[in-house]
Formats: structure tokens, C-alpha cells, sequence
């Protein structure tokens, strides 16, 4: 099974004084704005940065249910969140680590269970495969 998803971006200006415009063929983000202002100086509209978090959350919350799953649990929620580190490095600038921050309530799993699966999903969701150059690290925790 081969599945392709498309994103486009379009861009006007330079660097700075440029502004950019991302949407994504599902349409979930249509011709949403972004720029260097928005990347460095926090100013409103979204960045790769945030995207490639969202995308690694999503992907790898949705990989450690089935994970659970095969393991006989069921969560009754979990919440994660990704923080992207961009770094000035020699040479420009790089992705220099990623840290996933995981929360759930799984009836029936102790913190350990629930960590060793965790640990299981980071390594097998495709987001973190893709993301493989870049240190991934994971805390867990039951709630």
C-alpha cells in the first residue's frame, strides 16, 4: 500500500519582508500564513517547525494507540506535545533535537507498561523514522 499526501507553499518577497502562504490538500490548513517573522520573531502564523511538531505528535499519538491496542489496552485519552529545537549551527541553521512529552489515562497499564510502549511507538511511528538525523527524546507519564 502506497499513500501520498501534497502540501504546497507559495512565496513573495525576500527573506524578511517576504510573506508565504501553506496548504495542505486535505485543506486543513488553506493558504495559512507564515514567514521569517513568524519563524523568528513570533509574530502571528505558523513555521516548518510547528508543523513538523504537529505532524510528529499526531503521528506519533496515532502509532502508540495501535501499539496499546495490540498490547490489550485502550486509552481513555492521551495528550502529547513535541518540542522543536532550531538551532544556528555552522553552516545555517538545523533541527537539533526533538522531545515528545506524552500524558495518558490507559485503565489497566502501570507507568512502566505505558512507557515501554511509548518508547515502542517513537521508534516505529513514520514521522520519527523520517525524522531519524534528529535526537528524539519521549517522557511519559500516566495521569
Amino acid at each position: 500500500m502506497q499513500i501520498n499526501r501534497t502540501a504546497s507553499a507559495h512565496w513573495t518577497g525576500g527573506l524578511k519582508d517576504g510573506k508565504g502562504l501553506i496548504s495542505t490538500q486535505s485543506g486543513a490548513l488553506k493558504d495559512y500564513p507564515y514567514g521569517f517573522a513568524s519563524r523568528f520573531e513570533g509574530i502571528a502564523g505558523t513555521n516548518p517547525e510547528e508543523l513538523i511538531g504537529a505532524a510528529h505528535a499526531g503521528c506519533f499519538t496515532m502509532a502508540l494507540s495501535l501499539i496499546l491496542g495490540e498490547a490489550g489496552f485502550t486509552a481513555e485519552h492521551m495528550e502529547t506535545s513535541a518540542k522543536v529545537t532550531l538551532e544556528s549551527v555552522e553552516g545555517g541553521f538545523a533541527i537539533t533535537a526533538i522531545h515528545l512529552s506524552l500524558t495518558g489515562r490507559i485503565p489497566g497499564a502501570d507507568e512502566a507498561t505505558f512507557t515501554e510502549l511509548a518508547n515502542k511507538a517513537k521508534a516505529g511511528c513514520p514521522i520519527s523514522k523520517a525524522l531519524a538525523a534528529v535526537p528524539i527524546t519521549l517522557d511519559v507519564k500516566l495521569s
